[in-house]
């Protein structure tokens, strides 16, 4: 069941492309916090049915990103937290939201990042490369998108006998563990030494 969240809490909107399985970790992580709302869940694609079950609203084939703009303002979000959101954020976008959006990138950034690196694509790409490291990499997005600050990494072995799938699911059960008390850490002023040195 959803705590009832406090006046002025923290909200945040999750944005997403595929079945969201990274997002409802996220909403679960934060539904017993009573200063953190997920206020809604964003899809440039039809979102999935495991999200009707919670109190979020939720908009489902959002390409235009005016109206996802009006819909941030409506609900009065502090943060963004892409969440497998696959379309690239427009330069515009990214500045006025500028230290606000958070991603999550499956490999150990700079390696295996940039145009076509999503999804797949990087597991393949770490397998292909011969890498013996691979893992996660938390950043803010700026207009270059997987070049904002790095505010998390964290990395695992890859074995000469894994496959890319056996990678790929490797590195979820990363993100799936370290992407919401990351978001915590940051939201609630963890990382405000950076923050505040990016900033300079």
């Amino acid at each position: 069941m959803r705590t009832e969240k406090t006046e002025g809490c923290i909200n945040i909107a999750v944005m997403i492309s595929g079945e969201g399985t990274n997002a409802e970790n996220i909403i679960r992580y934060f539904e017993p916090f009573l200063d953190v709302n997920i206020s809604c869940v964003i899809s440039n694609k039809t979102i999935d049915n495991r999200f009707k079950k919670y109190k979020i609203d939720l908009y489902s084939e959002q390409k235009w990103y005016k109206q996802i703009d009006q819909i941030l303002t409506h609900h009065n979000v502090h943060y963004i937290v892409l969440a497998g959101y696959l379309d690239k954020l427009p330069p515009n976008f990214c500045l006025k939201y500028k230290w606000k959006i958070i991603n999550i990138h499956p490999s150990l950034l700079p390696r295996h990042g940039g145009k076509g690196m999503y999804g797949d694509n990087v597991h393949q790409s770490v397998k292909t490369s011969g890498d013996d490291l691979t893992g996660i990499s938390i950043h803010l997005v700026d207009e270059e998108y997987d070049s904002g600050s790095i505010i998390f990494q964290k990395h695992i072995n890859v074995r000469p006998e894994d496959t890319w799938e056996d990678i790929k699911h490797n590195v979820r059960d990363l993100e799936y563990r370290y992407y919401p008390s990351v978001i915590e850490k940051f939201i609630h002023g963890t990382y405000k030494y950076l923050y505040e040195k990016e900033m300079k």
